[in-house]
């Protein structure tokens, strides 16, 4: 209980630190955990190699995977990303934040102390025929903060060396401070303690254990021989933030909605980020776009050339094409897939790092976001006031709403007994010239929940579809009074510029948002939904249904009624989903990855849930 009170009370203590300006009425928080890594299967332990790789060692994290490059590093530890740094080297960087490799906190009852939280250890190498006459050394960039929050003075980084006998010496550290620029460390290898067969070294960050405030960078790590204090050119050039989105305003919309007015929704160029970490260079930058469904050329290979500055971060612009596609139904799910790359007759770094894709997703949704949270949203409640948010929205054409997605950030009280509705409206007064809020629209008595689904959101359904007209609309949630001292918490995309385009109402007045960043709610449109709850109404005329073979080892198969496609879903005892899709009568899943262990399985029929069936995996 001792350790419970504590936790609430470094909440509330880090809620008044981080509490915007303005009335303190808004507030940005730490996630608390990754939903990204929550609803993953982490890769197996990687196993330390008997035989030892060779120098030289290098690692720039230019990956789309979440976990460390096995043939390189021992732990999966870290988080490889690239939204929560600012500024990388190259695309992607290993990401210390204090929550384990499922993305949770290490011990969530952990009181104020600070202890060794995120360990990235390098596979064994073989120095064995290195002298200290062959001046090696290790070098790397590390970044506080990114885009989470600063580390405090306590919360270190740490590089250890492993010596022959086994020991792990700190060789360096550095405490937290506030966001800067990455910067660049040399370490000589100097100690023939160090010079054997199994030499490792290993980033270790200090935090507190109970919620990810506290975030370190590393990018570009490099070991060689033969290199001196001076040997810090990158001699790169390599992608750095990802490109803009194609949509002007919008991350997401169902692509009806743009393809009935793409000249307003069409964004009229596209950038990208490119880290130049050498001197002056002409390079050459390419362009490309491919409609992924039907194979489409859009934009035919596009070839321009500039010079960049020396060691220096450089925006390029691509003009936007006006190619569409026409889709089969007006429901359909549309991505376009952006290719961007460059060429340069200089720089020896990796060309992995020379490519970046861009996905532009049409599905049933208007999103502001890009599906990645690295901070939280809440705002003050009072004790007899409710507090609401709300998020503005626009259509092309007339369409129908079917429900929301919501992406919840982990919070300290409990959000289990946080009851909230949702609420659209046309209007809301003050904002815009409205008089009055035209309240269009509410959904009673909505409980939060977490990473349901494969992007993360939690999905609710309406009662009732809404249609809704041509022209604005604002939509968000209501949390009535007595609901506790803060709010729910909603994931915060911080990487989302511009207008964030939300409003709060804490004092019985509409306000907008002063927070940089995109609240993570969508509208979903369309076609009819399925929800994220598990309590959905069980229809006896679908309970006609089996699995096989039971217990499993490796495959599942489905048999149910009739032709139609299901949408099934696999959760573990505790209610946690860690499978879903669609699947139709007499066709199988694969479930090798999943551990062995009593599960269970149900599937939903327009809109109908049945019974669910145990499953026991061997």
């Amino acid at each position: 209980m001792k350790n419970k009170i504590s936790l609430i009370f470094a909440v509330v203590l880090f809620q008044l630190v981080h509490a915007v300006s303005g009335g303190a009425q808004e507030h940005k928080g730490p996630l608390v955990c990754n939903p990204a890594l929550l609803r993953h299967n982490a890769p197996a332990q990687p196993v330390q190699k008997k035989t030892s790789i060779a120098l030289p060692f290098f690692e720039d994290f230019t990956s789309y995977e979440l976990y460390p490059d096995h043939s390189r590093w021992v732990e999966n530890q870290v988080y490889i990303n690239n939204t929560m740094c600012v500024s990388p080297i190259s695309r992607g960087v290993a990401t210390f934040d204090a929550l384990n490799e499922k993305g949770l906190p290490w011990n969530p009852y952990a009181n104020l102390g600070f202890n060794f939280a995120d360990s990235l250890t390098s596979q064994p190498i073989d120095l064995s025929s290195f002298t200290p006459a062959d001046s090696l050394y290790i070098s790397f960039f590390y970044q506080p903060q990114g885009n989470g929050f600063y580390p405090l003075t306590a919360d270190s980084f740490y590089l250890f060396l492993r010596d022959r006998y086994g020991n792990y010496v700190k060789t360096w550290k550095t405490p937290g401070t506030t966001v800067r620029p990455f910067t660049q460390v040399m370490i000589p290898i100097t100690d023939t303690l160090y010079f054997y067969n199994n030499f490792q070294f290993r980033f270790v960050n200090i935090a507190a254990l109970n919620y990810s405030d506290a975030i370190w960078n590393l990018d570009y790590v490099r070991f060689d021989a033969h290199r001196n204090m001076n040997d810090t050119l990158v001699n790169d050039i390599a992608y750095s933030s990802d490109p803009t989105f194609m949509l002007n305003d919008y991350t997401s919309m169902p692509y009806r909605q743009f393809y009935v007015y793409p000249a307003g929704e069409r964004a009229s160029h596209y950038t990208d980020s490119i880290h130049n970490n050498t001197n002056t260079q002409p390079i050459t930058y390419n362009f490309s776009a491919t409609d992924i469904g039907s194979g489409t050329v859009l934009q035919a290979l596009s070839t321009n050339t500039t010079t960049l500055p020396g060691y220096s971060i450089e925006q390029l612009s691509n003009n936007a094409y006006t190619t569409t596609v026409t889709p089969s139904s007006p429901h359909q799910k549309v991505v376009f897939e952006n290719k961007f790359y460059i060429e340069s007759t200089s720089g020896t770094g990796t060309k992995d790092n020379d490519t970046i894709v861009k996905k532009q997703v049409f599905d049933n949704y208007l999103a502001y976001d890009d599906g990645t949270a690295e901070q939280s949203y809440y705002i003050t409640l009072l004790p007899t006031l409710p507090g609401k948010i709300s998020i503005e929205y626009h259509l092309n054409t007339p369409d129908t709403m079917q429900g929301m997605a919501i992406y919840f950030g982990r919070q300290v009280p409990s959000s289990a007994y946080k009851t909230f509705d949702i609420q659209i409206y046309s209007s809301l007064a003050g904002i815009n010239g409205a008089s009055i809020d035209n309240l269009l629209y509410q959904q009673y008595n909505c409980d939060p929940g977490y990473a349901d689904t494969i992007n993360h959101f939690w999905i609710y359904k309406f009662d009732t579809p809404l249609p809704l007209p041509t022209g604005t609309f604002y939509a968000g949630v209501f949390m009535p009074a007595e609901s506790g001292d803060d709010s729910l918490y909603f994931g915060l995309d911080i990487n989302r510029l511009g207008g964030n385009h939300a409003y709060y109402n804490v004092l019985s007045a509409w306000s907008p948002s002063s927070i940089q960043g995109a609240i993570m709610m969508r509208p979903l449109l369309g076609q009819g939904i399925v929800s994220s709850h598990v309590n959905e109404t069980i229809a006896p005329v679908k309970s006609a249904w089996g699995i096989s073979p039971n217990p499993a080892r490796d495959e599942l198969t489905f048999y149910f009624p009739g032709d139609e496609v299901a949408r099934y879903r696999l959760t573990n005892v505790q209610g946690q989903v860690l499978m879903a899709g669609n699947v139709a009568s007499n066709n199988t899943i694969s479930i090798s990855t999943l551990p062995a262990g009593m599960y269970f399985v149900n599937i939903t029929i327009d809109g109908v849930t049945a019974a669910p069936q145990k499953l026991i995996k061997l």
